[in-house]
């Protein structure tokens, strides 16, 4: 079973949609619809952190769920808000962007690994942030 955390967002039933299209059993739970403890008891295979209108200090047990599911050894995945959450839990900075993106196309850059395996490089990805993990206090396992 695939944990979707839902950081109260609407684009999180849009995720649900495309993982159950890639095949995945979707559980979704509100960011403070569970503590840690009944997470771990689920026993997700993997883990989803939704998008949200807030910063990782208020996105319910998503910091403390990401420490946990690093040292279970559960497999994690931040979509933007879930993302720098991710950055934050292991040490890094949540910033301001200099330039706020919203609904603007990019191009994505990455080194072929991990979920990004059979994706082109770079490939053309739409995006929506305001706040950012600083790229200087990126952590090393990160």
């Amino acid at each position: 079973m695939l944990l979707l955390i839902d950081n109260y967002d609407s684009f999180t039933y849009n995720l649900v949609h495309y993982l159950s299209e890639l095949g995945a059993d979707v559980v979704v739970k509100r960011n403070d619809a569970l503590d840690v403890q009944t997470v771990m008891r689920l026993r997700p295979t993997s883990i989803v952190l939704s998008p949200g209108p807030c910063d990782p200090a208020q996105a319910g047990i998503c910091l403390p769920l990401t420490l946990a599911a690093a040292e279970a050894n559960i497999p994690l995945l931040g979509v933007c808000l879930g993302h720098q959450t991710i950055g934050q839990a292991f040490g890094g900075n949540v910033v301001r962007a200099k330039d706020i993106v919203h609904g603007k196309m990019g191009s994505m850059h990455h080194a072929g690994m991990g979920v990004f395996k059979d994706l082109p490089s770079p490939f053309a990805a739409t995006r929506y942030h305001s706040l950012i993990v600083d790229r200087e206090s990126l952590p090393a396992c990160l």
